[in-house]
């Protein structure tokens, strides 16, 4: 019973973190996201490579997903390795070594499949003195040993941190929430901060392990810009008042939502600052904040005329990430009522209010 609670656990997990496969909605925003943080992963790779200049690179990216964005960030670093290289008259680059890490579920021989392209692009962009690349899928989550002691260079993860190991212990009390919400009580609240610090510092101690002494570690994560702020969980918020609607009208059962949650937290940079130190084998370089509007094809309210539009958009990400978790608890025959009535809320919000989630980016070392 421990396992298949476990497996299920996973299996949830993976389809959450899944969301690049779903609309291209879902797709753009965390490309747009990917770029708004290059900077940060160029300068932890220049000074990786201008610190010891390595004749292998061996590259960690986890939470890679299966989907267009999955080579996009390896493909940056290994471009920019070539471009420092250039510059200091080095004319063949080092060797790269690239893991690419998500739980069993996720689809790596599509990725396999799509290597060759991948590299022969790559060898035509960058030209002479692009060293060997090699591939290989670790399957297993990131709250464990993947890799062997002192084995990595650089370890990358984007949107994937913020998913927890498992629903947190001690939310009963969480009644007609999915989430935390203004309405949880703080007991709830605390116990997924709790999960968190478990989590994130199980992660560090263990990436702490398989880093060399002097490897970059940048990672990038929904996140909040302070603890209070209400971004890192309104939208699924606004998805417990949909289903909340539907307990009222007769559709859910009240326990059947009382005894659903969401596993993920959205830690603000303190948060995250203070696991760090605590655990103590990394140095943080940088630690920012960005942000992305809900409709990631706007930066800007939509015209009054648009604003249906960017609801429907949203919601449709939405139920790319949340339905298979929402219908295997609540069932699937429900499914389109949901979320009409949660494209309505949110429409709704966006014509009154700037949406946005929050990114929280860290870039640490770590230390000797």
């Amino acid at each position: 019973m421990k396992h298949d609670v476990k497996r299920k656990t996973d299996q949830q997990l993976k389809v959450m973190a899944d969301a690049p496969r779903g609309p291209s909605c879902t797709r753009k925003a965390k490309h747009k996201v990917i770029s708004m943080t290059k900077p940060i992963r160029e300068q932890a790779i220049t000074d990786l490579y201008c610190s010891s200049l390595p004749k292998k690179i061996c590259i960690a990216d986890l939470g890679c997903s299966s989907g267009p964005n999955t080579l996009f960030v390896v493909s940056e670093l290994i471009k920019t390795v070539k471009s420092i290289c250039k510059k200091l008259g080095h004319h063949q680059s080092p060797e790269f070594l690239v893991y690419l890490n998500d739980l069993p579920g996720n689809d790596f021989n599509t990725i396999f499949r799509s290597l060759p392209r991948f590299l022969g692009n790559l060898r035509n962009e960058i030209g002479s003195g692009f060293g060997p690349c090699f591939f290989t899928g670790t399957p297993g989550s990131f709250y464990d040993r993947l890799f062997a002691t002192e084995s990595l260079h650089f370890v990358h993860s984007s949107y994937s941190l913020h998913f927890l190991s498992k629903v947190p212990k001690g939310i009963e009390s969480n009644n007609r929430n999915i989430y935390m919400a203004s309405t949880s009580p703080p007991c709830v609240v605390k116990a997924y901060y709790d999960q968190f610090q478990t989590d994130f510092s199980m992660f560090l101690k263990y990436r702490s392990q398989e880093l060399m002494t002097g490897g970059r570690m940048v990672l990038t994560l929904l996140g909040s810009d302070h603890p209070t702020s209400k971004e890192c969980c309104y939208i699924w918020e606004l998805l417990a008042m949909a289903l909340s609607d539907m307990v009222s009208e007769g559709f859910i059962e009240e326990e059947k939502l009382n005894s659903f949650n969401i596993p993920k937290y959205t830690p603000c940079p303190a948060e995250l600052k203070t696991e760090v130190e605590k655990e103590g084998s990394f140095a943080i370089g940088i630690l920012e904040v960005s942000e992305v509007n809900w409709n990631a094809n706007d930066d800007k309210l939509c015209p009054s005329d648009e604003l249906k539009d960017g609801g429907y958009n949203v919601a449709k990400c939405m139920r790319a990430v949340a339905e298979p978790i929402l219908a295997s608890h609540f069932g699937k025959t429900i499914m389109d009522e949901v979320f009409r009535r949660y494209r309505e809320i949110i429409a709704d919000r966006m014509s009154k209010e700037r949406t946005e989630f929050i990114n929280v980016t860290v870039s640490m070392t770590r230390k000797g």
